[in-house]
């Protein structure tokens, strides 16, 4: 079994942006504590992370075939990245939308999900411990 846990634009910035909201672990540590995890469910994990969206579509259109689940953060294109909305509804799989911050309690901009309605589910607002939820329902559904 393969996951894929996909980050989206300013993720990389993780540790050091707004740590009010996005905690202070960077994305090497959160992918790092995914790594952990996934050999401890026993499954494979890919990570990815770009600032840009057709590199995100990209990504997925040539991954998802050897894939069995997606986790999604998808960073300021959950509100509006429509082609990354598509090239998730184009794979079978499972997907998991991810939030760090509670997104239904910030800006009302940020309280609309592009991806939500395509989602299995959205976990938002557990910090870096979604991921790891994330990943827990994935492999347990294989």
């Amino acid at each position: 079994m393969k996951i894929l846990a996909i980050h989206g634009p300013n993720l990389n910035m993780l540790g050091s942006r707004q740590t009010e909201f996005y905690g202070d672990k960077t994305l090497e540590e959160i992918d790092s504590l995914l790594q952990e995890k996934a050999r401890e469910l026993k499954v494979e994990l890919e990570t990815f992370q770009s600032n840009h969206e057709g590199e995100l579509v990209d990504f997925i259109q040539k991954k998802a075939p050897q894939a069995s689940g997606i986790i999604i953060n998808p960073g300021a294109l959950t509100h509006y990245g429509l082609s990354l909305r598509d090239a998730l509804i184009d794979t079978p799989l499972p997907v998991i939308e991810v939030h760090l911050s509670n997104i239904h309690a910030r800006e009302e901009f940020r309280q609309k999900s592009v991806i939500a309605p395509i989602a299995q589910g959205q976990i938002s607002g557990l910090g870096w411990r979604g991921y790891i939820a994330a990943l827990e329902i994935l492999a347990a559904e294989a």
